[in-house]
């Protein structure tokens, strides 16, 4: 399954904070057997969040993740950027909205918000695409979204990475289960006795002509007498089975081609 990653702010492009949910997520794909093809970031705006969806969609991203610009003020666009994209009107969705002053009651009730009343900008977070999904979000108070379109499915995940991270790893499993399946990964790490990357270059090459399926990388820090390269080979499949064969024989491959180039395995 191939995946976009579509992050969403101006604090990211003004370097104020770090973008540490495209590497979680990243982390969440792999490990469900998909592929991240592209990851992004784009400004608060309307234009800029649609053109890259559109972008994407074209390309054949399959999944399609955008972080942040969910909440209430003005600048929170993301799902305006998603209506633009598609070609669908932003409208008031029951579900979101029940969701939304559910949660402004119990912050109410705790004190943290002077009341619990439904007002323009709290809206705000329940106007969805139409025929869009919304996905509880059990920290915050936005909404997570999904859409599909054509083959491709949009889910929009608040910027928070504590809420990002919970509705991830809760309400939104059955959305990831049904759409990637029972997928699998693996990831092996090999050491080299090996100081030039440019004499690993043309094994690698070889090896991964003959593996087209498998990801293999080398890398290092600098170069040195006493560096020594790591390969990482990464392997998704439909299932762990298949995994674990296409690993096997990469590995093997591998580790045969690197003997007769003359560098030697460290264990």
């Amino acid at each position: 399954m191939l995946v976009d990653i579509l992050t969403i702010g101006n604090e990211i492009l003004l370097g104020l904070i770090e973008d540490t949910n495209s590497s979680y997520l990243c982390r969440v794909v792999r490990g469900m057997g998909g592929r991240v093809r592209h990851i992004s970031i784009v400004q608060d705006e309307i234009e800029a969040i649609a053109a890259d969806l559109k972008s994407s969609i074209a390309a054949g991203a399959q999944f399609i993740f955008t972080c942040g610009g969910l909440g209430p003020t003005d600048d929170d666009l993301t799902l305006a950027g998603v209506a633009a994209a598609i070609g669908r009107e932003l409208e008031v969705d029951p579900q979101a909205r029940e969701m939304v002053e559910r949660r402004y009651r119990e912050l109410a009730s705790k004190g943290y918000v002077s009341n619990s009343q439904m007002t323009e900008t709290r809206l705000k977070m329940a106007r969805l695409p139409e025929g869009a999904q919304a996905i509880e979000n059990p920290v915050g108070a936005a909404p997570a979204v999904v859409v599909e379109v054509n083959k491709a499915r949009i889910v929009s995940l608040p910027g928070v990475p504590a809420e990002l991270k919970a509705i991830v790893e809760g309400p939104l499993q059955n959305v990831l289960t049904q759409f990637f399946g029972q997928g699998s990964y693996r990831e092996r790490e090999i050491i080299v006795d090996c100081g030039d990357e440019s004499e690993l270059a043309s094994v690698l090459h070889e090896v991964t002509k003959l593996h087209p399926e498998a990801y293999i990388k080398s890398r290092a820090s600098h170069f040195g007498p006493e560096v020594r390269f790591r390969i990482v080979v990464g392997v998704s499949a439909e299932n762990a089975e298949e995994a674990d064969r296409i690993m096997e024989s990469t590995s093997t491959d591998l580790s045969r081609s690197l003997g007769a180039a003359g560098i030697t395995l460290k264990s």
